[in-house]
């Protein structure tokens, strides 16, 4: 892939160096001039200029009157640097045919159609660093919202970048989205849509539990990506709440893959299985850990219960049908393309808009769970 074309850092109206002059030589105001008369952010001046977002009348009338006060004229070039709106929303998502980020992807470009917006989608295949070129190509293109999805690895520099990035997107009149992912603090000026992400893999243990489980294999998920990091802490609540003791060696972190399920359950039978039930870090391992164990004589649930996580298609494909928890994941992406265009008030320069809407996930029961046949396998010793 080409390289990236990068953002220049000077742009009509962000500060008082380089601004232009009249014929006479008179220095002529900026978006900064603007903004500081009328009290705002540049991010609304901008918006009053473009009309590409809702701006509360009083606010557009303090804007439109410090815009004659200093004489502002807005020309065509000036426009294309102040950020004025191409209509489009971006998503930048890992994988578009893992079904997590394709269904929130859906619900990003449904909403943004709805709102005659294009979208554009990019894929990173998990490197940072194409995050971040993504986010500034969308800026370039003047995108009206950019949706990151998925989980993310602890990172300073990296977070620190990407808090830099949603500091011009929003400076632009965008704004950054974080969808399924944490916060990058309240000086970054995003909004996010997260899910009961612990709360879901607690309910799912919990159900594993409640079924005469104690010992319960947690097979996949990255164990530095935030999303692991979450279903894992709710695996490990539920442990701690039954009153189960926490076996290090139940837990056998890896890839968000199919080959990977299959793989390491593979090894872990022919070793000899310890445990009773498999708590799949998603559907997609799960499928793999099914074949395992359809592939050693084993059968699900009468031999081995086995549970999944996002409820996506294989969740029912799979005989038996399998116990998950549902996240709303076009929900996800519809409320995305929501927060960003019209949520919260725009109208105060010294705090921008910021927060975070959480969506509930819900436990699916089907048909893959079951008492274990003959009580809790319990740890081999010698």
């Amino acid at each position: 892939m080409g390289r990236m074309p990068r953002q220049s850092s000077t742009a009509t109206g962000r500060g008082g160096q380089d601004a232009p002059h009249d014929q006479s030589g008179r220095r002529r105001a900026t978006v900064v001039d603007v903004a500081r008369l009328a009290g705002v952010s540049t991010a609304t001046v901008s918006r009053v200029m473009n009309r590409n977002y809702p701006v509360a009348a009083a606010t557009r009338e303090r804007v439109e009157a410090a815009m004659r006060d200093l004489g502002y004229v807005v020309n065509a070039h000036a426009r294309a640097l102040a950020g004025v709106s191409g209509r489009t929303v971006g998503i930048i998502v890992n994988e578009l045919i893992d079904p997590f980020y394709a269904y929130i992807a859906r619900g990003v470009e449904r909403e943004a159609t709805d709102g005659g917006r294009l979208c554009l989608v990019c894929c990173t295949q998990g490197e940072p660093q194409r995050e971040l070129a993504f986010i500034e190509l969308m800026h370039e293109r003047r995108a009206d919202a950019v949706v990151l999805v998925g989980g993310s690895v602890e990172d300073r520099s990296y977070k620190s970048e990407l808090g830099r990035r949603a500091q011009e997107l929003d400076a632009g009149g965008s704004k950054l989205v974080l969808c399924g992912r944490p916060s990058l603090g309240d000086g970054a000026p995003t909004v996010g849509v997260e899910y009961d992400n612990e709360g879901g893999a607690f309910a799912l243990a919990d159900h594993l539990i409640s079924q005469g489980h104690e010992r319960i294999l947690y097979l996949g998920g990255p164990p530095g990506l935030s999303t692991n990091r979450d279903r894992l802490a709710g695996y490990r609540r539920a442990l701690e709440l039954r009153g189960i003791e926490r076996d290090p060696d139940l837990e056998q972190p890896g890839a968000f893959s199919r080959a990977f399920g299959y793989r390491r359950m593979a090894e872990l039978l022919r070793e000899g299985p310890r445990f009773t039930a498999v708590f799949a870090a998603n559907d997609i391992v799960a499928a793999g850990a099914a074949q395992a164990l359809e592939e050693a004589g084993l059968r699900i649930p009468a031999d081995m219960s086995l549970v999944g996580y996002d409820d996506i298609p294989v969740a029912q494909e799979l005989r038996p049908r399998l116990t998950t928890v549902r996240i709303p994941l076009e929900e996800m992406g519809r409320q995305a393309v929501r927060l960003a265009l019209h949520g919260g008030d725009e109208d105060d320069w010294r705090a921008p808009t910021t927060g975070t809407l959480r969506l509930g996930t819900q436990l699916v029961v089907r048909n893959s769970v079951a008492a274990p046949r003959s009580g809790p396998a319990k740890r081999q010793r010698g």
